[in-house]
């Protein structure tokens, strides 16, 4: 090795941001091994490799002894000193026994050193670029599809976006550019592993923050989420401005933010609802589009019981048990929903102080809905 070869550490400290001390301090280790390996030598060694020059020395460690019992490791006093005359019973002795041809040795190694640690050094850059970027979005091409998961390129590194972090209603190919939430960055022997979803409710949130302006800037909360993925979510809003309106910055202009997210989801239908402190009137609304005549609130079992119009009892409900499934995931609340005939034949009243449909805030304005099919079904319900 030669001037040549420092240069050469010197460029990539520069371009990979690789320190040159270290990469030498790696060749050094390296090297030691590989004298041990080629020469069959058991003597403790040190290899020195010149930071200005590239001249690879090795020495042999040995511990001054007054009569030595293994040469290798030991010499004696007298041979010490003509070394160096200050030496002294229990110093460590350097003497050089660089091999003739070990030059090209010493080449190979620190090749391979080099090589391995810009690899490592690389891995190590992209592994604290993406956990710095946990639980955020990043958008890649689809490569390749196996029976578990779908490749995805994200420029420096591959992820994995599983199968079953996939909605229902969405199939990819190859070249398809697809936007995904990442739920995990892990340190592997290949390098950095990154998993990928569309499912999680993050990405939903993280839509959200990306298009609306007011959330990003802390303006309007996203306080909760609730997803079943490729089909219907629920989101509740609450705005720190009594002058801005959650909902109504969530849903854009004409709808266009809620609905290019919607677009983002292949369809899903996205309920955004109004968050209250109240928890009478927030579960009320996360029933959207349902109106409610009344919520009766138990505390201690944290459940809810619900009143709804005769007509709007499939609709609260919702297809399977959708809407309430979705509401209960939104309020943290397990909801009990009757209708008002139902609550008569059981003996229940209208509780007093609860919330009411004649109070229109809380029954139509407190919540948005956006399903092409709700009007339909509403209608049917009242069929």
């Amino acid at each position: 090795m030669n001037t040549e070869f420092i240069d050469a550490l010197e460029q990539i400290e520069r371009e990979k941001g690789i320190s040159k001390d270290l990469l030498i301090e790696a060749i050094e280790a390296a090297l030691i091994s590989g004298y041990k390996r080629n020469f069959n030598s058991a003597q403790n060694v040190r290899v020195d490799v010149s930071r200005h020059t590239g001249l690879v020395k090795v020495y042999a460690r040995k511990t001054i002894v007054e009569e030595p019992t293994d040469p290798r490791l030991e010499i004696s006093l007298d041979a010490a000193e003509q070394i160096d005359p200050g030496f002294q019973i229990g110093d460590i002795a350097e003497i050089e026994v660089t091999p003739r041809d070990f030059g090209r040795i010493a080449a190979q190694t620190a090749k391979q050193v080099v090589t391995q640690r810009i690899r490592e050094a690389e891995r190590g850059m992209i592994y604290n670029t993406f956990v710095d970027r946990e639980y955020d979005i990043v958008t890649g091409v689809v490569q390749r599809q196996d029976n578990r998961f779908y490749y995805v390129d994200l420029g420096k590194v591959e992820a994995v976006l599983p199968l079953t972090e996939v909605m229902p209603t969405e199939k990819f190919t190859h070249n398809d550019r697809v936007k995904a939430y990442i739920t995990k960055v892990e340190k592997t022997t290949k390098g950095p592993q990154i998993m990928l979803s569309r499912t999680h409710p993050g990405l939903l949130k993280r839509l959200f923050e990306l298009e609306v302006p007011e959330i990003y800037e802390g303006v309007v909360e996203l306080k909760s989420v609730a997803r079943e993925a490729g089909y219907r979510s629920k989101i509740a809003v609450f705005s720190r401005n009594p002058e801005v309106d959650p909902v109504g910055s969530c849903v854009g202009p004409r709808g266009m933010r809620v609905q290019a997210i919607v677009g983002e989801l292949k369809g899903e239908k996205i309920d955004i609802v109004k968050w209250s402190e109240d928890p009478k009137e927030f579960v009320a609304n996360a029933l959207s589009p349902s109106k409610v005549v009344s919520v009766d609130i138990d505390e201690e079992n944290k459940v809810a019981r619900v009143i709804v119009p005769d007509y709007q009892l499939s609709l609260a409900i919702g297809k399977e048990g959708q809407n309430a499934r979705l509401a209960a995931k939104l309020t943290s609340w397990k909801i009990d929903i009757k209708s008002e005939t139902q609550a008569g034949e059981d003996g229940d009243v209208l509780p007093q102080g609860a919330a009411s449909s004649d109070d229109e805030h809380f029954a139509e304005d407190s919540a948005t809905h956006y399903d092409a099919e709700a009007s339909e079904v509403e209608e049917e319900a009242r069929d």
